[in-house]
């Protein structure tokens, strides 16, 4: 009976848009990942966490296809990128977005050339036509029609942040990588991203998997957190990762800023009637 119950519950679980399994990651002897695992199902925001020097980045361009593990398996919806060539690959790399920390916007183009970069890429269009799918995305990511003839240099750290988002959902994925998408914020600009990717992965369908330090990002946008501890994974829901014992997690979730930003997320969840 209790296999029944076992078999039934991971039966109704979402499919897995990430599956990593073993992933052994190493530079000379250093070692960064061993034997680590990490699932990801659609539609849920998964927030990715660790210390410095953990391997955040390194699990993230893994899972990209930009960098060779030494071992282990990556699955993207089924399909294991790391028996794939460069053109298998390639087709993978179309199916995603992806924003890095800093925006990694061209200097010397236009937000609006920014944005239509992948679609030029893979796709054979007019220019109008370029410009015009560019222009929806724009307003999408709530920046105002007259951004987009400006360059990185013209805008505010949020703006580069909606842009690069922007030119991420170009391809129209269903699965979207950030990377630390509020570092650098100010409070307010940070917030209003968070509600900005809540407000897209419901729109979209958006499976996301993020990169962050910012718990007032985790508390409020991230469905299951992964954290990256002693060269594996510990994931789960944040009230499971918060029964963990591991003192890191420990010091991460319970120090007194997280108590702080975790107390005011469940507190205004009650009076919204969430």
């Amino acid at each position: 009976m209790a296999e029944n119950n076992a078999n039934l519950m991971e039966s109704t679980k979402p499919p897995l848009m990430v599956s990593v399994r073993g992933l052994v990651n190493r530079f000379g002897q250093q070692t960064v990942h061993d034997d680590l695992a990490m699932d990801v199902y659609r539609g849920e925001i998964f927030g990715l966490i660790g210390g410095s020097g953990t391997g955040k980045s390194v699990l993230l361009r893994s899972i990209l296809g930009l960098r060779s593990p030494q071992s282990g398996s990556i699955e993207i919806e089924g399909r294991d990128i790391t028996q794939m060539n460069r053109a298998q690959l390639l087709k993978v790399k179309r199916s995603y977005g992806v924003t890095f920390q800093h925006g990694a916007l061209f200097s010397a183009l236009t937000v609006s050339q920014n944005v239509q970069l992948p679609l030029a890429e893979y796709c054979d269009l007019p220019s109008q036509v370029l410009e015009s799918l560019a222009l929806q995305k724009i307003r999408l990511v709530g920046l105002d029609d007259s951004a987009a003839d400006k360059f990185p240099s013209q805008l505010s750290g949020g703006m580069i942040k909606r842009a690069s988002l922007a030119r991420a959902l170009i391809l129209d994925p269903q699965l979207l990588f950030l990377d630390e998408p509020t570092s650098g914020l100010d409070p307010i600009a940070a917030a209003a991203f968070d509600d900005l990717l809540l407000y897209l992965q419901k729109s979209l369908q958006l499976t996301v998997v993020m990169i962050t330090h910012d718990l007032d990002s985790i508390f409020r946008t991230c469905n299951r957190v992964g954290v990256i501890v002693d060269r594996r994974m510990i994931s789960g829901t944040l009230p499971e990762v918060l029964k963990e014992e591991h003192p890191w997690i420990r010091e991460y979730f319970h120090g007194p800023r997280a108590g702080a930003v975790r107390d005011a997320v469940l507190s205004s969840s009650v009076s919204s009637g969430v």
